[in-house]
């Protein structure tokens, strides 16, 4: 059953962590965040919304990074009752998708649990000063993308105009994925 991601709680500040990512080194937000904005997504390795996403997540986050707007992607999910999502299948996946941004192991759940996610995926696009402007979907294309040319570019038309103006878009579409595994 696919679960929407509320689009609430604007101008929070992100939450600090420091998480372990695939390459075994230790990720703080603090360390990774960019020099004009911040996109936290939380995804996992089994959703098929996540996959379907995943490679426009990956154009996405290489356009945004032109713009000094980095990526981090967070996995939080239970991996004891869904081992598909563990931190060596987190490894597999971002290889398959040739990520280039931290993927996170969020083992303890705490950090979904703050930013208050709910689903995979869950983006959430924070400005210079990690002040959330965007709670919203990456884009028009859900679970189809490919077979339509003229998707709508959501997250980074968000993620441009946070960087431009200092807000987000007024209509924000919700983001729809799997729940998040919780222990």
């Amino acid at each position: 059953m696919p679960v929407n991601a509320p689009n609430d709680n604007l101008d929070v500040l992100a939450p600090s962590f420091n998480l372990k990512n695939i390459d075994d080194e230790m990720v703080s937000l603090d360390n990774a965040k960019g020099l004009n904005g911040t996109v936290i997504v939380f995804i996992c390795n089994h959703c098929p919304y996540v996959k379907a996403i995943a490679s426009r997540l990956k154009k996405d986050a290489d356009d945004l990074l032109e713009h000094s707007i980095n990526t981090i992607a967070i996995m939080s999910n239970d991996v004891i009752n869904y081992p598909d999502d563990s931190f060596d299948n987190m490894k597999i996946f971002s290889d398959k998708y040739n990520f280039n941004f931290p993927y996170l192991y969020d083992e303890t759940q705490e950090v979904a649990k703050n930013y208050n996610a709910v689903c995979t995926p869950d983006f959430f696009g924070f400005d210079k000063d990690l002040k959330l402007k965007y709670r919203g979907r990456i884009d028009s294309g859900v679970m189809n993308a490919n077979q339509n040319s003229n998707i709508e570019r959501d997250l980074f038309n968000a993620m441009i105009k946070i960087k431009n103006e200092g807000v987000g878009p007024t209509n924000q579409m919700n983001s729809i994925g799997c729940s998040i595994k919780w222990k």
